[in-house]
């Protein structure tokens, strides 16, 4: 079984789930897992049209890029390539046209591939959904008992985690920044992550999954988030957030803490609860929050450990720091 990986996220499922050495290719992105079944060496099959600089810049390229007429995506596609590949599996999404390629552009790529390989989309909106992924991946390469493994060890590690986290208090506000300039705020399985660890995100929060029916409407798995959303800084400042996660999308713990910055210039961000009170963390959410794969498990048991002041679930070398001041 050959395949291809278009999307970092579906990487790391690949490795969770034991399918990594059937990996033959790979997105630009895609760069973990690094030891011991290390990936670096496998041909690159996308590259960006963009290239960061600054927050408004980058959002200012994108925004661009997105709207012109001739940009079928924000990603190119080494056709070539992958069709000396000979995949039996490609692993891509349709779920963001900005965070990697798109399924349009792999299915034309592979219009003239016979025989066709089996694309599988990931396209998860909440974090059982991702557990859900891995075994999709599973059943596509025959690993369905390794997957089903997978799962059972990554939701007892969240059912433990949440073992710390007191439902019947009064949760904080938790901001959550995907992007500074503009502000984006956390979408999706993020604030999943975040209710479940103890803390309130009022300006996208989960509501019950339409036809969920009164009795199973209230419960974690049957509540879902809308995508990341731009907020007006006084709009975000307006939640006063008791604890603030700064961890932009693709951003390394080194790029976020340059773009913090820009924040620290501005009477607002310094005006804010979390930032007076020292409860300010950056973390790198290219590695992290930003991808639904199995290490948004790290993710979450970082989050309790920080807002349950419990540092020994924090997972060994999570790429997070405090704001200093």
């Amino acid at each position: 079984m050959r395949v291809v990986s278009l999307l970092p996220s579906a990487t790391e499922i690949l490795h969770a789930v034991g399918g990594i050495g059937h990996l033959v290719g790979r997105s630009h992105e895609c760069d973990y897992p690094v030891h011991p079944a290390s990936i670096a060496h496998l041909p690159v099959l996308t590259s960006q049209r963009t290239a960061f600089t600054t927050s408004p810049d980058t959002h200012q390229q994108v925004s661009a890029l997105a709207q012109s007429d001739q940009a079928a995506s924000l990603y190119h596609l080494d056709v070539a390539t992958l069709h000396e590949l000979r995949p039996d599996v490609i692993l891509t999404q349709d779920l963001c046209e900005v965070c990697s390629i798109d399924l349009n552009t792999v299915e034309r790529a592979i219009a003239d591939i016979s025989p066709k390989p089996t694309i599988v989309s990931l396209n998860p909106t909440t974090i059982d959904q991702v557990l859900d992924d891995h075994l999709r991946v599973g059943a596509a390469l025959g690993l369905e008992r390794r997957a089903g493994e997978a799962v059972i060890r990554l939701r007892g590690r969240m059912a433990r985690a949440e073992e710390f986290v007191n439902p019947y208090t009064e949760p904080p506000v938790v901001g959550f920044m995907e992007w500074t300039d503009p502000v984006f705020i956390a979408g999706h399985w993020t604030v999943q992550l975040i209710e479940r660890a103890g803390g309130a995100h009022p300006l996208n929060p989960t509501v019950p999954i339409p036809g969920s029916g009164a009795a199973v409407g209230p419960q974690q798995a049957s509540r879902h988030a809308g995508k990341s959303i731009a907020v007006e800084p006084a709009v975000f400042a307006a939640t006063r957030p008791e604890w603030l996660v700064i961890a932009p999308c693709g951003l390394s713990l080194e790029q976020t803490r340059t773009e913090v910055q820009a924040l620290r210039a501005q009477s607002w961000f310094n005006d804010l609860p979390a930032v007076r009170a020292g409860r300010v963390a950056l973390v790198d959410g290219s590695q992290f929050f930003n991808r639904p794969g199995p290490r948004l498990v790290d993710a979450f048991e970082w989050l309790v450990g920080w807002l349950q002041d419990r540092p020994e679930l924090v997972p060994e070398g999570f790429a997070w720091e405090r704001l200093r001041e």
